[in-house]
């Protein structure tokens, strides 16, 4: 199914310059990955400690900077020699703490309802469980949708604008916090049922 993810490869289109000069000044994959992490917290310790809706605008603005450090940590491995088992680690790691980092704090506030948000928040590292699993049962490393990693980004920072532009919180978030946790339930399916269907056709063609 579609998913945002599909936009990566055009947005490391805009990107490639800028990594090629990271590169030439001794810039690490690992370095931009950690930076990616300590940015999540940063921005989660602020949505916990400030008040008033304002602050909710960095959500938009930090998941944008996130995402494009992820962007970046992966082509300066792959297009610049710096792959490595560590860097395999914090990659996947670092994207499920920072998810967490970030968004758990939300559940804390006012304008978001708790229960919703905790679930959807366990349900995102389930489905990023589900896609390293994939290559544990030798499959690849599974990205299917319809709820990834860059859509809940790109939710979480649409909630983030609306909310810290100051539209009225209610009642339709829960509905739409709820609807996305059924996405997340399907792409936990998605992503297992293609994983098992890369590795049958693999079986089938050995």
């Amino acid at each position: 199914m579609a998913s945002i993810y599909q936009l990566k490869p055009a947005f490391q289109r805009l990107l490639r310059p800028l990594v090629r000069t990271l590169a030439r000044s001794g810039v690490t994959a690992n370095r931009v990955t950690v930076a990616a992490v300590v940015l999540a917290f940063a921005v989660g310790a602020a949505l916990f400690l400030c008040a008033g809706h304002r602050v909710l605008l960095l959500l938009p603005l930090a998941l944008f900077v996130r995402m494009a450090l992820n962007a970046i940590d992966g082509m300066l491995a792959r297009e610049h020699g710096q792959a490595s088992k560590l860097g395999a680690i914090l990659n996947e790691l670092g994207d499920v703490v920072a998810d967490a980092a970030m968004y758990l704090p939300l559940a804390l506030r006012p304008e978001f309802p708790a229960v919703p948000l905790v679930v959807l928040v366990v349900l995102a590292i389930v489905v990023e469980m589900i896609g390293v699993v994939g290559v544990q049962i030798g499959a690849s490393r599974r990205y299917d949708g319809p709820f990834g990693k860059s859509d809940r980004a790109f939710m979480f920072g649409a909630l983030g604008l609306v909310l810290g532009l100051g539209a009225p919180s209610g009642a339709w978030l829960g509905w739409l916090l709820w609807t996305l946790v059924g996405f997340s339930v399907l792409t936990i399916v998605n992503r297992a049922r293609h994983a098992l269907a890369e590795v049958g056709a693999k079986e089938g063609n050995a």
